[in-house]
């Protein structure tokens, strides 16, 4: 391969660089701040961040353009998903402040970490080829790894980081062993050549069918589908919370990014056969997901088996084969990323130093303590339900529809069906908020910056789910 670093071939990857040089700024930065003077490395990662998603939407739209001999691409489904990336990631930043302050873990390693994190993530969107994926995704892995075992004096996230690290190197090992077989039978990396070759061959290639089974696995296990999600609740509930709260929300439109590159550019030839597994993966996590949640009492438990489920919502999606399918699934991945964001960052607000939220009972008599982030609670809940007229109804809609238009309406029943069983346990937290008295009169000191977050979060389960067209023709505009 012969690289061409014009400036045209940079000026492309100028978010990339963005993200980078701010993680360096911070890493430097920190060397020389007091004590008292961390703050500064939030304001720098903030404003940074900022810069980067002006950068993103400058850089973006227009045709798509490859460079760097095929290895990266610029298209419309990289450029929403970067920008939606870089806002959940800092909707995360700033929820984190006040519990990193309180804890005595505002550092700058926390920072670096997590810039580290976006970085891998959009290399991972914008990749084109085999290689770049994978290392997009080792650098995102590697980074939560460290993020979760952030707080050492917690044995719990310890444990949690160890049991992130081994299934973690085993679904990245699946992922590398199916790439390999596909270049293998191939003999290429680049995804526009597994594409023909994959629609010449298809079945009769049974190395590629082999490589295609272990595609499905790696990404099975970094979406934490069902049956590869022995992670997902140990993780979430042994994590710090802001931890928890970035690994739930922007990694999953990563991996939505993931699976579109690897099996629709890749191997849109052999849908009928990753069509079957997805089916499969979707069902099992819709009702596994579904039922373990309502036997959870730890909130952060009950959002992890939460997020199974939507999983198994995404790949309802992803199977229809269909450009509406896969715009529905990039619709409901940006939706959950924003409703997991909210719902990690209500219990980081109610949090204070000695006390972590984490259970529902921590949430009783909420609307007494403080009304207005009840009612944005209540909205992020109402929309994880699919309840009109919050975006997550117009989220399953969506994808309910494209399945019933490939003539699987038995699916779309049975997704409606998981989606009723799981509006108890949301129900359940509002429930709680409303009509239960508090267990504490405790105040909630979050700072302007988290409340102004929340407020933003919440009220955009309603905005979106009233006017869902704009973001439905974003989503739209990148497969159609």
């Amino acid at each position: 391969m012969s690289f061409t670093f014009d400036s045209a071939n940079l000026i492309l990857i100028l978010p990339e660089i963005a993200i980078l040089v701010l993680a360096c700024t911070v890493l430097v930065v920190d060397l020389y701040l007091k004590e008292e003077q961390k703050g500064i490395n939030h304001l720098i990662t903030v404003v940074g961040l900022l810069i980067a998603i002006g950068i993103t939407g400058l850089v973006g739209g227009g045709e798509r353009q490859v460079v760097f001999d095929g290895s990266y691409v610029r298209d419309a489904m990289s450029d929403v998903l970067k920008i939606l990336i870089l806002v959940v990631s800092l909707f995360a930043f700033v929820y984190a402040k006040d519990y990193l302050r309180d804890r005595n873990l505002w550092v700058g390693e926390y920072y670096v970490l997590g810039l580290c994190a976006v970085l891998g993530m959009s290399i991972m969107v914008s990749a084109n080829n085999l290689l770049v994926i994978y290392l997009g995704l080792e650098l995102l892995a590697l980074c939560l790894y460290a993020m979760v075992a952030f707080d050492r004096d917690s044995t719990a996230g310890a444990e949690a980081a160890m049991k992130y690290f081994v299934l973690g190197a085993l679904g990245s090992g699946m992922l590398l062993y199916g790439m390999s077989m596909i270049y293998g039978a191939t003999g290429s990396i680049e995804l526009a050549t597994v594409a023909r070759i994959a629609a010449e061959q298809g079945t009769q290639n049974q190395v590629l069918v082999f490589g295609l089974v272990f595609l499905v696995i790696g990404i099975g296990f970094k979406f934490g589908a069902v049956p590869f999600h022995m992670w997902v609740p140990d993780v979430y509930q042994g994590a710090p919370t802001p931890v928890a709260l970035f690994l739930s929300s922007a990694p999953k439109i990563a991996a939505f990014a993931l699976a579109i590159r690897l099996l629709v550019d890749g191997l849109g030839g052999l849908h009928p056969d990753w069509q079957g597994m997805l089916i499969i993966l979707a069902l099992l996590s819709m009702g596994l997901g579904n039922l373990i949640a309502i036997a959870q009492t730890n909130l952060k438990r009950m959002l992890a088996y939460s997020t199974i489920s939507h999983v198994g919502f995404i790949f309802l999606g992803l199977l229809a084969g269909s450009e509406q399918g896969y715009a529905a699934a990039m619709f409901y991945a940006i939706v959950y990323a924003l409703m997991a964001a909210g719902a990690f960052g209500l219990l980081l607000i109610i949090s204070r130093a000695g006390f972590d939220a984490e259970n529902l009972d921590d949430l009783k008599g909420l609307n007494q303590r403080d009304s207005w982030y009840a009612a944005m609670m209540a909205l992020i809940m109402f929309s994880m339900a699919g309840v009109p007229p919050t975006v997550g109804f117009m989220a399953k809609l969506l994808v309910l529809e494209s399945i019933v238009r490939v003539d699987l309406w038995w699916l779309a029943l049975i997704g409606v069906f998981f989606s009723i069983i799981g509006a108890f346990y949301y129900l359940r937290v509002i429930k709680l908020m409303y009509f239960d008295e508090p267990v504490t009169d405790e105040p909630l000191t979050a700072g302007p910056g988290a409340r102004v977050a929340l407020s933003v979060n919440g009220l955009a389960m309603l905005v979106l789910g009233i006017f869902p067209a704009s973001l439905l023709s974003i989503c739209q505009g990148a497969f159609f």
